[in-house]
């Protein structure tokens, strides 16, 4: 890429990011529009948004998103800092050294803009310079930069995180475990069996259970009727709307018949529901409950504690908040959830595979001459400058952008069949694969791809470590202007967050089809499963590029300060939290932090090597390992708090509120708090009588 079309990039990128910003700003006013940008508030927000969003403390995120929405962030504020050295570093010393050093060739300032900017990268260095010596030390700075501010945010959110259990409420997650894989012996239901071996080996903590039950038919007939609501709803507001009255074509049929039938199919379903449920109750058990105790570390010490010489029963874990139970999967059996997880785990990597293969093929509609030998009857179309163009250089990001859309949807898919109990271990586990996924198919595959060759090919070079830092060092510098560009690109996909397209879409159109009405006012929940791959890929790239191509670094900064203001304005107006995991995705951005360090320190072994300065490269090979033990070190001192809650927190905190009289009242909620909401009575139909009345009314 040409200096030339670097600039008209950046210009285009920057003019399209004002512009959704400025789209944004005149939107957001306008009452019609702000269920869309703004369902969590019953008004048009006046306060600019960019000097709100700015204004706002880390309370008020804490106390709009919970503390998921504070590390969320904390990323931003992390990267920040981190690319803001890196700037100085790479834009202030590196880059004036890469580009003065002339190997390439000789400078024409008048002819700058159509140089290359390989001229800004490390490959235009001489070989053996002593100026080499600026990047080594680089390295080191940026590492131990990094490595401080990684320490420092684990022990600050680490800190948050005990902070905020001390001073929270009591909550039945705290107090409740979910026990599977209960065995039973002949004529012993499952709510006897627990309520025997919690009474004999936790009796003085032991509270109550709530068994769960097999609902898929029930959940079935649910949706069915939550869909003809729906549809009754809709016909009755196009009634009102219009004020039509009721026609009948040939005193037959007509709206007036339709709102009959709707009607009487309601009343129906749910006198099926009803009947279900109350068969549900008597005999669908799962060898699935919830347990709850009297205190907080009573909970703990079921969950830490084998409590079966068999460990394939009697299974717990720490149940997840009511509203965050995930019901559908609990029938699931431990063999089954087995079977799940090895399944999920071949999909996951057949699923990467397939689209290193696109990638591959994508790539190679960059090169024109190898899609005229793919093509040949298209050679003609090809040769039109129009058309190639169009062909080498939109179609290929079009392609990957328009399939990668559909991999966080199959990847929350993937995670639903392992069976987590919680919606927020759903998202965790997607967010993980996510994450696979993307620095595999979007940094690897496109590194790997970047010249004319086969993919599986080039995936060689990870089966000969020796080889991997030299390797590397020739193909990542390769691809330097494809991911410059990538970055610059995604100032508008980043901004496009903001004027919630789809979403506005969704509500223009039901305003005039007024037959397919929304409802708007339901506030969207935090996509972090999907949003934090996509983030800390930003990371990957600015440090794999650091010494290699520093023209990269401002682009990557300016990337993060817009997500910086653009999502804590999200977080405050749009999202509403639907979980909070008490912060448990930052070991995910640590752990890729620490990844995305250890891939400069090879990427930077091989450019030294390649750059006949051997003695740099063997100075740099304790790098890895240092940051490796680093993390170690992190790992044990932190980690270990996200997992679960100490001894002394737990006492300190039961002991605290032992003589709250409040407790009582929190108690006797807690015995219905895990109570399946599909058993809980329906009476949706207008019109319902005695014959209607739920059948669980004391459920």
């Amino acid at each position: 890429m040409i200096l030339s079309a670097l600039a008209t990039s950046v210009g285009l990128n920057l003019a399209l990011t004002v512009l959704l910003a400025a789209a944004y700003s005149l939107l957001r006013r306008r009452p019609p529009y702000v269920d869309v940008y703004a369902p969590r508030r019953p008004y048009a927000p006046l306060e600019p948004w960019l000097a709100a969003a700015w204004r706002r403390s880390e309370d008020d995120v804490h106390a709009a998103a919970g503390l998921d929405g504070v590390v969320f962030v904390r990323i931003f504020v992390f990267s920040i800092r981190v690319f803001a050295a890196a700037a100085v570093l790479g834009v202030g010393v590196l880059l004036p050294v890469n580009f003065l050093d002339h190997q390439l060739q000789e400078i024409d300032f008048t002819d700058l803009p159509n140089k290359s900017i390989d001229l800004f990268s490390v490959s235009n260095v001489q070989d053996g310079s002593s100026k080499l010596w600026l990047h080594f030390s680089a390295v080191y700075i940026i590492t131990g930069i990094t490595c401080y501010l990684l320490y420092h945010e684990y022990k600050y959110i680490s800190g948050k995180r005990l902070e905020y259990f001390m001073i929270s409420k009591p909550l039945p997650q705290h107090f409740t475990v979910l026990v599977r894989a209960i065995p039973l012996s002949d004529g012993v239901s499952v709510g006897d069996a627990v309520d025997k071996f919690f009474k004999e080996y936790h009796a003085s903590t032991y509270l109550s259970h709530t068994v769960v039950h097999q609902t898929g038919k029930l959940r079935r007939l649910l949706n069915d009727a939550e869909s003809i609501f729906t549809k009754l709803t809709n016909l009755k507001y196009v009634r009102r709307s219009t004020g039509d009255p009721p026609r009948k074509f040939l005193g037959i049929f007509g709206r007036d018949d339709l709102v009959g039938k709707y009607q009487k199919r309601l009343e129906d379903l749910e006198e099926s529901v009803r009947m279900e449920q109350s068969d549900a109750t008597r005999r669908q058990e799962s060898r699935a409950a919830f347990v709850s105790f009297r205190s907080r570390y009573g909970a703990a010490d079921a969950v830490y504690i084998r409590q079966s010489d068999n460990p394939t029963e009697w299974q717990t874990e720490q149940a997840p908040d009511p509203d965050d139970v995930y019901w559908p999967f609990f029938s699931t059996s431990f063999m089954e959830r087995w079977i799940a997880k090895f399944v999920v785990f071949v999909a996951s990597i057949l699923l990467i595979l397939v689209f290193l293969i696109v990638v591959a093929f994508v790539q190679g509609l960059t090169y024109l001459e190898q899609l005229e030998q793919w093509l040949p009857f298209l050679r003609n179309i090809l040769e039109i400058a129009v058309v190639s163009q169009l062909v080498t250089g939109y179609l290929p990001s079009v392609i990957l952008h328009f399939l990668s859309s559909y991999v966080p949807s199959i990847m929350k898919l993937f995670s639903t069949m392992q069976g987590f109990v919680s919606v927020s271990g759903i998202e965790r586990s997607a967010c993980n694969k996510m994450l696979r996924f993307t620095i595999w198919t979007v940094f690897f595959a496109n590194v790997l791809t970047g010249t004319v060759g086969s993919v599986l090919s080039q995936l060689e070079i990870f089966l000969n470590p020796k080889e991997l830092p030299s390797k590397l060092a020739v193909v990542v510098p390769a691809q330097a202007s494809f991911f410059i560009a990538y970055v610059v690109t995604s100032w508008t996909s980043i901004t496009s967050e903001l004027t919630q397209i789809a979403a506005l879409f969704r509500h223009l159109w039901g305003k005039c089809a007024k037959c397919c009405k929304r409802d708007d006012s339901k506030a969207p929940s935090m996509p972090y499963y999907s949003e934090i791959p996509r983030i800390l890929l930003f990371g990957l790239l600015g440090l794999a590029y650091f010494i290699v191509a520093p023209l990269i670094l401002p682009f990557v900064l300016v990337y993060f300060c817009l997500g910086y203001f653009i999502f804590r304005n999200q977080l405050i107006n749009v999202y509403v939290p639907k979980y909070d995991t008490g912060g448990k995705f930052w070991p995910v951005v640590h752990n890729t932090t620490i990844f995305s360090l250890v891939v400069l320190h090879i990427i930077a072994i091989g450019v030294f090597g390649l750059k006949k300065l051997p003695l740099a490269s063997s100075l740099l090979l304790p790098l890895p390992l240092l940051t490796l033990l680093f993390n170690e070190f992190c790992r044990n001192r932190f980690l270990p708090i996200f997992e679960a809650y100490s001894t002394e927190s737990l006492i300190k905190k039961d002991r605290e509120e032992q003589s709250k009289p409040d407790m009582a009242e929190f108690f006797s909620n807690l015995v219905t708090a895990y109570r399946d909401p599909a058993l809980k009575p329906i009476q949706r139909a207008s019109n319902s009588d005695e014959r209607t009345t739920p059948l669980l009314a004391s459920v």
